[in-house]
């Protein structure tokens, strides 16, 4: 185990050694020598693309623009930077050199190109080999030049990306139809457009050895708590990985219980919905390349809040919000409810339902409990392969499929026709949550309160809820209770919670806010 770790560690101070190189390493001032350092470095890859300016007198390389095909702007490079920077040295090689020393001839060269360069929009200043290729491999252009011990980097990034359109994820009947894309600057637009307001601030970070990946923190200032604030930077700060393709590798890291089934970290694909949030004084984490917005600190109400809600009138969404809650518990529940009254507590039931029950499980050869775990399994390989299938096909196919196997087994006597439909009610409830990350602890703790109520009936199963309402009561997202404004109690807080009141009665923002910026809407005097 020691040789191992021992192992692990070597590989990670070589690694560091490696990029600690480039950290150190100046830019030479030559451009013949950095060209080659970095088609060296980069294996004479078929995507770096080199553009090479020359002086007609003398033959020399003057200057050079490097960039990644695909990655950036080549019809940018090539008139605004190539073709211009171009004439300007070679307009400048025609003078007479004889009254000119070289370090001011590559002075002009220098201030030239700021002049060209500068009318692009946002060009910096690099020093060393590492801040150069962190640039290069994002998307931005580098500019060398010749006696100039450092370079220029353009921000003319632009590649294919999937344009904004709506979500398949999170629809809604009533409200903006646009959703978040794969792009990071997109994004952060996307919610601009909701906010136009200056306290919106954002920071960005570089996290993954390897990956390089952009990730953004955006808040409300004034409205957001400078301790969740600080609490969040600092665990993006910790994280040290070598690459991170999604939020899931950042949610991981940066949630509190790493070993719950319940999120402690909210993610959403809607502008409207994020931009709503970070006005309750959320923190918004947009990671580059994928298109779900984490936010944090998050509690258990919001899961079952969907933003169509703050799009109708109160009643409506009340009522809607009060289906949710109630067909949670009937896919957390019924079918070890079933179960147990079934197998111990007969004496609950009618005397008709109880004859007709008894009626249909008198071939059935299994208990109620392996029967409920068959049709669950089936229905859970069938949900899995109806969203793996093509959509063409996918969706009929898992209907279709349904259908058949339930029919069969009903048919051959493998379970009763109540034990189908409490399995399909059971299933279709699942599927009303607004929060996809949500109903996957639903769906796995439905199977241990099955076996709890197999084993000790109504009693395991009403231990089993107390067992998850203290789980849920001592869970924290990032310093806030997950179970707030009901533990700890805050009865100001209940307006958004079970029901939504009327918005001329939601005067305050939730805890999450601090107080300087607590006030949402104000009272008329």
């Amino acid at each position: 185990m020691q040789q191992k770790k021992a192992a692990r560690n070597r590989t990670h101070q070589q690694e560091d050694r490696l990029w600690e190189q480039y950290e150190s390493m100046p830019i030479d001032s030559s451009v013949l020598t950095n060209m080659n350092r970095i088609l060296q470095d980069l294996g004479d890859s078929d995507d770096v693309v080199i553009r090479e300016i020359r002086r007609e007198k003398p033959e020399a390389i003057a200057a050079a623009v490097v960039y990644i095909d695909g990655l950036s702007d080549s019809a940018v490079i090539n008139s605004f930077i190539s073709n211009l920077l171009s004439s300007s040295v070679k307009d400048d090689g025609h003078e007479d050199n004889a009254h000119r020393s070289k370090g001011a001839h590559d002075k002009d060269i220098v201030s030239i190109a700021e002049e060209m360069l500068f009318g692009m929009g946002a060009i910096h200043t690099v020093s060393e080999m590492a801040d150069l290729y962190r640039n290069l491999l994002s998307g931005e252009a580098i500019i060398l030049i010749d006696g100039a011990a450092y370079a220029y980097r353009a921000d003319i990034r632009q590649w294919k990306g999937r344009d904004v359109t709506e979500s398949t994820n999170q629809t809604s009947v009533r409200g903006p139809r646009e959703s978040f894309t794969e792009t990071l600057r997109v994004n952060t637009s996307l919610i601009r457009r909701k906010i136009k307001d200056p306290r919106l601030w954002l920071e960005t970070m570089t996290i993954g050895r390897m990956t390089k990946t952009d990730v953004t923190l955006m808040y409300m200032n004034g409205i957001a708590k400078p301790s969740v604030i600080e609490e969040t930077r600092k665990r993006l700060r910790a994280i040290d990985i070598d690459s991170v393709l999604d939020s899931g590798y950042i949610e991981e890291l940066i949630e509190d219980d790493k070993y719950s089934l319940f999120p402690t970290v909210f993610n959403s694909e809607l502008p409207d919905n994020v931009a709503s949030q970070l006005l309750e004084g959320k923190v918004a984490i947009i990671v580059d390349g994928t298109p779900n917005v984490l936010l944090v600190p998050t509690q258990l109400v919001s899961f079952f809040q969907s933003t169509e809600d703050y799009y109708q009138r109160s009643v409506y969404a009340s009522l809607l919000r009060i289906l949710r809650f109630i067909t949670v518990f009937i896919s957390l529940l019924l079918p070890s409810l079933y179960i147990a009254i079934t197998t111990f507590h007969r004496e609950m039931l009618p005397a008709s339902l109880l004859f007709s029950l008894a009626a249909q499980r008198e071939g059935v050869p299994f208990p109620a409990f392996v029967e409920a775990l068959v049709m669950e399994v089936t229905f859970e390989i069938l949900r899995e392969a109806g969203l793996r299938m093509p959509r063409a096909i996918g969706q009929a196919v898992s209907v279709v499929g349904t259908l058949v196997i339930g029919q069969a087994a009903v048919e051959a006597g493998i379970v009763s026709a109540a034990m189908v439909i409490v399995v399909s009610v059971t299933a279709i409830s699942t599927f009303t949550l607004p929060a996809y990350s949500m109903s996957i602890p639903v769906r796995i703790l439905r199977f241990a309160f099955m076996g709890v109520a197999a084993s000790f009936g109504l009693f395991g199963v009403i231990m089993g809820l107390f067992v998850l309402l203290l789980h849920l009561c001592a869970l924290r997202s990032f310093g806030e209770p997950f179970m707030s404004p009901f533990s700890p109690y805050r009865a100001v807080e209940l307006e958004d919670t079970l029901v939504r009141l009327p918005r001329w009665l939601m005067y305050r923002r939730p805890g999450t806010s601090q107080g300087t910026g607590s006030t949402r809407i104000r009272k008329p005097r």
